[in-house]
């Protein structure tokens, strides 16, 4: 199965006797609804009604996207993935000390998939770049620890310290990660809305369509995506999803790392803006959604247990669902 991406302007989805049909400017394309496993709608691309309706008999997502490739909106099925007993139980949840060991425990879990990450990159780098990566690695460690035996009954007792760790643990990385990058993408710092760099614009997309995935996955586990733990201001915005992304950042960073180091993004992926923000182009949010759309398609093994990387954010919701469900206030 496969995510269906709508980018080029003037594309639509329609349907044709019980399949998908894919009508553009070169002709139409007809896909059988069980070899979709998504549908992503980029502005200028549109679908029909009775389309949309097949994607919600077949339980296929459909999401809208935006320039950036953050989710504008989506369509699920009226049926709200599981009981509600799992949303009641769920705002249980965040008021309790559990919530607490949760996102520890998720902070814990991006900072060793960072160090990972910085570990991976050391071979084939000279001398100093490798001292650079490494003194990283041992500030990111001590951070670790701070977050470990950081003590708290409640979120909001310790939030404002696993914030500012977050924060200086992440200037860290991205600073060692930019010491791998070939000169020409090399950046000044984050940058999010807007990327003043293109190493910032491809995180930036590659961000906004692992939010849409994770999104639809707690939607599909029964969870409330809106109600977050740590993310807990971000009013109109699937707040649980930007907690859950932090453990799975590092597989954008992987993707955007190595198509950088490869030298495949040239200036026909992407456009300058005249404020000097950068936004990528057709041919670039191709490069990237299908380098994406195939790291996340491979099998890995997490506990022992081989599933594709897509299929592990799902069964991760999934758990986390029956952790609300079986919660006992």
């Amino acid at each position: 199965m496969t995510e269906l991406v709508l980018n080029t302007y003037g594309t639509c989805l329609a349907k044709e006797n019980d399949n998908f049909v894919v009508i553009h400017k070169d002709g139409r394309q007809m896909i059988a609804p069980d070899k979709i496993r998504s549908v992503c709608v980029s502005r200028g691309a549109s679908i029909t009604s009775d389309a949309a309706l097949l994607a919600i008999q077949n339980q296929i997502d459909v999401v809208f996207i935006d320039n950036s490739g953050k989710p504008s909106g989506r369509i699920w099925s009226v049926k709200f993935g599981s009981i509600s007993t799992i949303r009641r139980h769920q705002l249980d949840f965040n008021q309790s000390k559990h919530a607490v060991e949760w996102i520890k425990e998720l902070l814990i879990k991006k900072l060793d998939n960072q160090m990972a990450l910085l570990l991976s990159l050391l071979p084939g780098q000279n001398e100093q770049t490798i001292k650079q990566i490494d003194n990283a690695i041992r500030r990111i460690d001590i951070y670790k620890e701070k977050i470990k035996h950081l003590e708290g009954n409640y979120l909001i007792e310790i939030a404002e310290n696993l914030r500012g760790w977050e924060g200086i643990t992440g200037k860290i990385y991205f600073n060692a990660v930019n010491k791998v990058l070939p000169v020409a993408y090399q950046s000044s710092g984050r940058s999010q809305h807007p990327a003043m760099d293109i190493f910032n614009c491809l995180l930036n997309y590659g961000y906004g369509m692992l939010y849409g995935k994770i999104e639809g996955a707690l939607i599909r586990a029964g969870i409330d995506p809106y109600i977050g733990i740590f993310h807990r201001d971000e009013y109109n915005r699937p707040a649980l999803a930007y907690d859950i992304i932090e453990i799975y950042r590092i597989w954008i960073d992987y993707v955007v790392i190595n198509l950088l180091q490869q030298n495949v993004i040239d200036d026909d992926c992407y456009s300058i803006k005249a404020d000097g923000s950068y936004w990528l182009e057709t041919m670039g949010k191709r490069i990237l959604i299908q380098s994406v759309n195939d790291y996340l398609s491979e099998v890995i093994s997490v506990q022992g247990l081989e599933r594709s990387r897509l299929t592990h954010i799902e069964l991760y919701c999934q758990h986390l669902a029956q952790i609300f469900l079986k919660f006992n206030p």
